[in-house]
């Protein structure tokens, strides 16, 4: 069984700063289809889409409003929407607050090991 993006944070050395832009966050109209990975999405996961990071690159996602962060595992390509740096899971946007709006300002970091 895999880890979860959190217990496998645990064991992470160090972060690198990756820049940031705008978030937003897929639908659970989506869940069950299958991601660039093969995986099939699950909206409670906490699984994101970047360009062009690797597949299973773990990237700590802070809110910039709040200050709130989320570990999320990339298992997908895009995000597709102009001027979006990455797109997350419904149960990561609740954890860092932008369920609501869909959208946030956001600070990527990639997590080395």
């Amino acid at each position: 069984m895999l880890k979860s993006p959190v217990s496998l944070a645990a064991d992470i050395d160090s972060e690198t700063e990756i820049g940031g832009g705008m978030a937003s966050y897929y639908g659970n109209e989506l869940a069950g289809n299958r991601t660039a990975s093969g995986e099939r999405f699950d909206p409670r996961a906490m699984t994101a889409a970047h360009r062009t990071l690797p597949f299973g690159s773990l990237v700590r996602v802070t809110n910039v409003s709040n200050g709130d962060s989320v570990v999320v595992r990339v298992n997908d390509r895009g995000p597709f929407g102009r001027g979006r740096v990455i797109d997350i899971s419904h149960a990561a946007a609740k954890e860092i607050g932008m369920h609501r709006s869909g959208t946030a300002r956001v600070r990527l970091a990639l997590l080395n090991d």
